[in-house]
């Protein structure tokens, strides 16, 4: 059957090239399995079968479970049971068997469940495809346009035949039209196009691709330059926190600086006239370092006393601990003088 439909195919192009020598052939192909992976709806409706299928399987294993169980049962009791209670439970487990073979022919076998509500689900895109596939021939004027995934069998395809994707684009356009306005459905008539224009012509992709390179290192260009900017922006701003941070901190630490100041400088002046009140003035900046020496011994002072404490503290655990290793000395032997 296969050999004399590809006859009568090339029969038929023999036919038409002879009739038409003024024009070249045009061929085409479609991926129908590409075009439905690719459709929204579809891709939808498969995965709710999916789940179903699964919901199927569910069920059938359980089925599978309460048979071994009962298999189990039986092996377990079989020599305490008489013949006829033996075969009347073989013959239930059988029942359960055939109904669960059954189902899951029903469900999943050459003619099951899951093959119709595939084709079920396939049918209305496959319309679709059709009909924008004689939208796509009439329009570009091509001859023949086969299904690649159909039972014809395509030794080689050139990939810049295939328009499976213009297939996708005007059946995403058929869907999305009544949700566009004029302008943006005109944008995007005048995208296809270009896209459409692209797929046939292979150096026109070509340099397509090199634009979206240069395209896409341009966008990567000006990230980069935006991160720079930022990572800068923020070295500058934690620089400028950490510089009025210290000055809030030594703002804080020298608060009794200007007094010092006026101190100083009056002290200046009056030890021009006076040399008696260099002397005065060099007592009265000497207070500020005692308190700084009496901290310093004070710390010191508590440091000597908390380590005191700890080695007494040492002390007293070792006595504590000596005094009960020879009490428990003692009463050993006084246990062994007793045994003996």
């Amino acid at each position: 059957m296969r050999k004399q439909f590809l006859f009568i195919f090339l029969a038929l192009i023999v036919a038409h090239t002879s009739q038409a020598q003024t024009r070249t052939t045009r061929i085409g192909y479609i991926d129908m399995e590409y075009i439905l992976e690719n459709v929204s709806d579809y891709k939808e409706a498969t995965a709710q079968l999916e789940l179903k299928a699964q919901k199927w399987k569910q069920e059938i294993e359980a089925k599978k479970l309460d048979i071994n169980t009962l298999k189990e049962g039986l092996k377990a009791e079989k020599a305490l049971l008489t013949k006829e209670l033996i075969d009347e439970r073989e013959t239930e487990i059988k029942f359960l068997e055939d109904e669960m073979l059954d189902y899951q022919q029903k469900q999943f076998g050459s003619n099951g469940n899951l093959i119709h509500q595939k084709a079920a689900l396939a049918k209305p895109i496959q319309d679709q495809v059709f009909t924008a596939v004689q939208d796509i021939a009439e329009a570009k004027n091509y001859d023949f346009i086969f299904d690649k995934s159909s039972d014809l069998t395509m030794l080689f395809s050139n990939k810049k035949f295939d328009i499976s994707d213009q297939v996708i684009r005007v059946l995403n356009r058929t869907d999305k039209r009544e949700q566009l306005t004029k302008k943006q459905l005109k944008d995007q008539e005048a995208k296809e196009s270009k896209e459409n224009a692209i797929d046939e012509n292979p150096a026109m992709a070509d340099r397509q691709k090199a634009l979206d390179e240069k395209k896409t290192a341009r966008e990567k260009l000006i990230e980069d330059r935006r991160l720079e900017q930022e990572a800068k922006k923020k070295e500058y701003d934690d620089r400028r926190k950490a510089i009025q941070a210290e000055r809030e901190a030594k703002k804080n630490g020298t608060v009794s600086e200007p007094a010092k100041t006026t101190e100083a400088a009056k002290t200046t002046e009056t030890g021009k006239t006076d040399a008696t009140a260099k002397p005065a003035a060099t007592n009265e900046t000497t207070p500020p370092a005692e308190p700084a020496v009496n901290k310093a011994e004070e710390r010191q002072k508590l440091y000597e006393q908390r380590k005191k404490e700890l080695e007494e503290r040492r002390k007293k655990i070792i006595e504590e601990r000596e005094a009960a290793k020879k009490a428990k000395e003692a009463e050993t032997q006084k246990s062994n003088t007793t045994n003996n």
